[in-house]
């Protein structure tokens, strides 16, 4: 007997967020400073959906979106690249070198990201990996087989990241 599987899949208006970035490339270059209306589908792969199981979907909307207004009308720098050196950080104010070139931006503008890059699909995966944290430990174990997060940059252009229990962060 082949076993079923669901998946409930969240795609709203509301789950965007405008960000600006900068891919940098492995010899040390990047791209200019430029922004994106990105979109946010996320897919939970469901184990069971008897009633006993049953997740409301505002359960999930209210996570999704409460991440979609962090990244909101931000600057995201990968914390993480080796290409990025930051030369001052006070209150009021960050100043950073990114592939040498010197940038000054108000700190409340600015969201640093554990990553070593700023793309669609290091996105989709620091999205997920912060919304598991939001989820509760006992709806993860007992049912949710996976989720997937799709962060588009552009309608039609963007990159998916799937979780699953089984598998490392």
């Amino acid at each position: 007997m082949t076993p079923h599987s669901y998946s409930v899949s969240i795609r709203k208006e509301a789950f965007k967020f405008s960000s600006a970035h900068m891919t940098v490339f492995p010899d040390g270059t990047k791209e200019a400073l430029h922004g994106h209306n990105y979109s946010t589908e996320v897919s939970f792969d469901l184990k069971d959906i008897s009633l006993k199981n049953l997740i409301s979907f505002s359960y999930f909307k209210r996570a999704i979106k409460e991440l979609c207004d962090e990244w909101d009308e931000k600057v995201l720098l990968p914390a993480k690249c080796p290409f990025l050196k930051f030369t001052t950080q006070t209150e009021t104010e960050l100043e950073f070198l990114l592939c040498q070139k010197r940038y000054v931006l108000p700190r409340e503008e600015v969201l640093l990201l554990p990553l070593e890059n700023i793309t669609a699909e290091t996105l989709s995966k620091e999205f997920c990996l912060k919304l598991l944290k939001k989820l509760s430990a006992p709806l993860l174990a007992e049912s949710l087989s996976g989720i997937k997060v799709r962060i588009d940059e552009s309608p039609g252009q963007g990159a998916t990241y799937t979780w699953s229990p089984d598998m490392s962060a």
